[in-house]
């Protein structure tokens, strides 16, 4: 599961956006993908506690359901769905402008090729889907690790053919942070977005062997993996390119490696970017699936949808979720060169919000776990409930800066559009359809319904989250 959030994660935000980044930021651009990288550790920790302590079959859907009621467990529910059926989209696109580089094929042409191919690898079986996603993330992994050397041996000026040190570039040139601190802060919301992929993990606990020792171990080792994969990366990248560079329009990893000297470095990232842009669609492709799924089982999706194959795979499930993908590839067709930048901006806030509802979830259900049932509690969010409060507060900050940088600004309102529209939904569901569910789903084997809503739920009562009482032996 650790390569499965890493998959999620590590693709061509890194690879490729991270030049915007720095041009923005300047070498401080370390300082914005440190902070994004804290809030989203702690954000993962307090899921992370539900996750293991509630084992609900809805993940943070079904916390939201906990804590809030039925409307905000169908609305966060759908809102992701939403998101990463749009991502299918945006990556089948994203692969397709890279694969038009190699070979001449029109651009609409190549994204159904990539679509279709990851659509059968997820229909085959959950087992694939592991086994090509674990694949992809070692390629990036390997990769990361040889960058990091590589760059890091030039900037220390340890490189055969270099002419010295070239740390002065984090300080030499207009300073650390040339553009101010309001810049910094303003390139940490773009940042954030990168890290969008490692809440993967809590689905696909679900359908492992082990899920409560697969989330905490995952969990606990993303704080390292954010440090190598993403600071450690960017830190190299202003050590050896000056920020101000206009060569950062493309690949920082790329003019890095071109940088050094070594031969066929372009080709062999722009490899490793396709492999990370088929890896993101992949996981994609299950997350839509997987949450479209768990829909379905609650009621607030059509149940034809629930149908999956011998081997377990929710094939109508999957289908749907490429629709946009499709449309996408109609979309491109028909207007070449401008559906990705347009797929992007209609994700925009999606995960922001969908971070704000987890650490507002974790505040309440947190707090009722405390009261009725804290020998659950073997994975614990830290200093209970101000690391929570903390890391609300700084989202919300960042929700607060996109609604007063221009360049933000309507990415913000189509994500808000997207609420607005499933909360609609809800309504006309809750007058024709039957009445919302109020209880999650349980885990076959690890609890029931009842069960879970005895310790979390309405049934619980409403709890005002105190300070974390003292820990027990064994807790971690």
């Amino acid at each position: 599961m650790a390569l499965i959030a890493i998959g999620g994660s590590v693709g061509a935000g890194l690879f490729i956006g991270s030049g915007a980044v720095i041009q923005t930021a300047g070498p401080a651009a370390v300082l914005s993908y440190t902070l994004a990288g804290a809030l989203v550790f702690l954000t993962l920790r307090a899921l992370g506690e539900m996750v293991v302590s509630v084992p609900a079959g809805g993940s943070f859907s079904d916390y939201a359901r906990l804590a809030f009621g039925p409307r905000a467990g169908f609305t966060i529910g759908w809102v992701y769905w939403w998101m990463y059926a749009v991502l299918v989209a945006a990556e089948s696109v994203a692969g397709a402008t890279i694969l038009s580089q190699w070979v001449d094929v029109p651009g609409w042409a190549l994204a159904l090729i990539v679509l279709l191919t990851m659509t059968v690898a997820n229909l085959i079986s959950v087992k694939v889907f592991a086994e090509t996603e674990s694949l992809f993330s070692l390629i990036k992994v390997a990769t990361i690790v040889a960058f990091l050397l590589v760059g890091g041996l030039y900037a220390l000026g340890l490189w055969s053919g270099t002419d010295g040190s070239s740390v002065g570039n984090l300080w030499e040139l207009g300073g650390f942070a040339p553009n101010g601190w309001v810049a910094v802060l303003g390139a940490t919301v773009v940042v954030l977005f990168a890290f969008g992929g490692v809440e993967i993990i809590t689905i696909a606990a679900g359908e492992s062997a082990e899920p409560e020792r697969g989330v905490a171990t995952a969990i606990t080792n993303v704080l390292w993996r954010i440090g190598l994969f993403y600071v450690a990366s960017i830190l190299v990248v202003v050590m050896v390119v000056p920020w101000n560079s206009t060569q950062l329009d493309r690949s920082p990893f790329v003019v890095v490696m071109e940088t050094v000297g070594i031969p066929g470095a372009a080709l062999i990232m722009e490899i490793v970017v396709l492999i990370a842009v088929l890896s993101v669609l992949n996981a994609a492709m299950y997350t839509s699936s997987r949450m479209l799924f768990m829909l379905t089982r609650q009621g607030d999706a059509p149940r034809v949808l629930r149908g999956t194959n011998r081997r377990g795979v929710p094939v109508r499930a999957i289908l749907l979720g490429t629709v946009v993908g499709y449309a996408a590839v109609v979309a491109d067709y028909l207007f070449p060169g401008q559906v990705f930048g347009f797929l992007v901006a209609s994700i925009g806030a999606i995960l922001l919000v969908l971070f704000l509802t987890i650490c507002a979830s974790q505040l309440v259900v947190g707090a009722r776990v405390r009261r009725n049932a804290p020998e659950r509690l073997t994975l614990r969010m830290w200093a209970f409930p101000y690391l929570t409060w903390a890391t609300l507060l700084g989202l919300t900050g960042i929700f607060v800066a996109m609604a007063t940088l221009p360049e933000h600004r309507q990415a913000l309102w189509a994500s808000v559009g997207a609420v607005v529209v499933a909360l609609i939904v809800y309504e006309v569901r809750r007058r024709v359809g039957a009445e919302p569910s109020r209880r999650v789903l349980g885990v076959e084997g690890r609890a029931t319904p009842e069960e879970l809503d005895a310790v979390a739920g309405t049934a619980a009562g409403a709890a005002v989250p105190g300070p974390d009482p003292d820990r027990s032996p064994g807790v971690r």
